[in-house]
């Protein structure tokens, strides 16, 4: 993770910062992060991808607005804006194979300085979170969160170049059945069945192949009749 001197003055160092006074200063802060340094976003590249040790690279602003208190006088609130844009190989979920899943995000923090007053902001606020903040906030962290939270809900190509075959099949290796064979003999099947249909069945069932039809061997009994007749 880099360091970044922002509009201030001085080093911000992402891993532990005050940024209540990074707020006040109205300060600016730039630098990358790897996948490498983010251990739960990490467990979400699979094994085989192309690079697991990708990039993001970050943006941090901090700001003050002047709010009402409860005592009637107005104090300066501090605010974070966080910008980050990089990318990083999932699992395709319908192919079962890496693919590159681009992040682009921003987000907006109100800082508060205890979980009680976190819990105490109004939850209406579509594109505003709350952070509690300290004298040595970890940014690495909140880098971190946000890019859980923006993972795919199904993780998937646009187009996949391929489908697994056990998403095909419902098999693997070996004991894998070719669907396009089976529509085939589904296909047969049908035919043959439409071609017995033109003759009567009893008992409502599909007579097994290797048995006689005993409707062939009545058509032989009346034939011979009517020959004994003529004769």
């Amino acid at each position: 993770m880099s360091q970044h001197s922002g509009k201030a003055g001085g080093l911000v160092d992402p891993h532990g910062f005050d940024i209540f006074e990074f707020a006040r200063s109205g300060r600016q802060a730039a630098g990358a992060v790897r996948v490498s340094q983010l251990p739960r976003m990490l467990n979400e590249v699979p094994a085989d991808a192309p690079d697991r040790d990708t990039l993001f690279t970050w943006q941090a602003e901090g700001s003050t607005q002047p709010e009402l208190q409860d005592d009637g006088t107005e104090a300066p609130q501090p605010y974070l804006r966080l910008a980050l844009h990089g990318a990083a190989w999932l699992e395709c979920q319908r192919c079962l194979t890496p693919y590159e899943q681009a992040f682009d995000i921003e987000a907006a923090y109100r800082i508060v300085e205890t979980e009680a007053q976190a819990q105490e902001f109004p939850l209406d606020e579509e594109e505003l979170d709350v952070i509690v903040g300290s004298r040595q906030f970890d940014l690495v962290g909140l880098i971190e969160e946000e890019l859980l939270l923006s993972l795919p809900l199904v993780p998937k190509h646009d187009v996949c170049p391929l489908v697994h075959e056990s998403l095909v099949t419902g098999a693997a290796g070996e004991h894998a059945v070719d669907l396009s064979e089976s529509d085939e003999d589904e296909d047969e099947d049908e035919d043959e069945d439409e071609d017995d249909g033109e003759a009567p069945q009893s008992g409502g069932g599909h007579e097994d192949a290797g048995k006689p039809n005993p409707f062939a061997a009545l058509e032989v009994l009346k034939r011979g009749e009517d020959d004994g007749k003529k004769h």
